[in-house]
């Protein structure tokens, strides 16, 4: 059997050199995976003016950063972005390359898997590495891509056993981001640009950016409330309990798709993924498409009027009641409290 190879690749992606958190979280991920496969793990990063995204880099373990410097590159477009990164799969052909699962990791990344024939499973909730034996052969440190199926309602592990290459965009927030106490001293390998015929296809004339002013990622408390709680009236109480504590405001899918809160609040897998120290859940069920985005929470308090509800087997504080009940003297409690 021809030996593979033991390189673990990311793409770090980049806006005018402010690096996205899924980069830094899958960096984490890759020196896991690179340890266990005794490899090397390698950035990918394409811009102009990238020094200080290299080094960043470093900071979060790559052992040697792959940097193609321009300025035809300043702006992220597709075709030359794709190309470049496609050329370079190609001709070197790391084990496992992995994209966040965000616009520009959805938009890059099957075209590269297009373009150099490899294996790819879209928006993985977890990685891993194992042997398996699958049709009768074994196979050996195969990366097990994890993510839900069917609407959610199983877990999925699939394998890319015959493709050399194989990739995962991974959902930002579900990877732990974990910055090393030390810098590792790694190495810098430039590669020139040289432009394609493709590359000037698509110009970018102007854009906008804004800001979202929602952010569930960083909170360190998170009220939820689901379709449980009724009415976009009865929701205002989650905001109430949000503000009595000092928490943000979140939703189920279930409560986005009805009004009750907006879509940039949704929690779940369609949504984000928190890991707050905090996570009350008011009126929802827990179902497993909500669960993937909450479920590494440090506490969960749950609070449902069915006690057979699938919540409760992930909470650690489970309150069997109606919220327009419990949320109110919840409020009154904490606020005694402090007295």
């Amino acid at each position: 059997m021809k030996k593979l190879s033991n390189e673990v690749w990311v793409y770090i992606e980049q806006r005018s050199g402010k690096v996205a958190d899924v980069s830094f979280e899958l960096l984490s991920k890759g020196r896991k995976l690179a340890k266990e496969i005794n490899g090397v793990l390698k950035a990918v990063v394409i811009g102009h003016k990238m020094d200080s995204v290299v080094q960043e880099t470093f900071s979060f373990g790559a052992q040697e950063t792959i940097v193609v410097d321009h300025p035809a590159l300043e702006e992220y477009k597709t075709m030359p972005y794709s190309r470049l990164v496609s050329e370079l799969v190609g001709s070197r052909k790391p084990r496992i390359v992995l994209f966040g699962a965000s616009f520009i990791g959805r938009d890059i990344a099957p075209r590269v898997a297009s373009n150099t024939v490899s294996g790819l499973t879209a928006d993985c909730t977890n990685l891993q590495i194992a042997d398996v034996t699958y049709q009768k052969k074994d196979y050996k440190q195969l990366l097990l891509q994890i993510r839900p199926a069917f609407g959610g309602n199983i877990i999925a592990t699939i394998i890319t056993p015959d493709n050399p290459v194989q990739m995962a965009t991974v959902r930002e927030g579900v990877m732990e981001m974990a910055p090393l106490d030390k810098a590792v001293n790694g190495k810098i390998d430039k590669v020139d640009y040289v432009p394609g015929d493709i590359d000037g296809l698509i110009e970018i004339i102007d854009h906008h950016q804004e800001e979202s002013k929602v952010n569930l990622k960083s909170a360190s408390i998170i009220v939820a409330g689901g379709y449980g709680m009724g009415s976009k009236e009865n929701f205002s109480l989650i905001h109430n309990l949000a503000e009595a504590i000092g928490g943000e405001v979140a939703g189920s899918r279930a409560s986005v798709d009805a009004g009750f809160v907006e879509h940039e609040r949704q929690v779940g897998q369609t949504g984000v993924t928190v890991r707050p120290k905090l996570y009350i859940a008011c009126g929802i069920s827990g179902a497993i498409q909500h669960r993937a985005g909450m479920d590494e929470s440090n506490k969960i308090i749950a609070i449902n009027n069915d006690p057979e509800a699938p919540i409760f087997g992930v909470c650690h504080y489970g309150i069997v009641g109606d919220v327009e009940d419990v949320i109110p003297k919840f409020i009154e409690a904490y606020k005694n409290k402090l007295k």
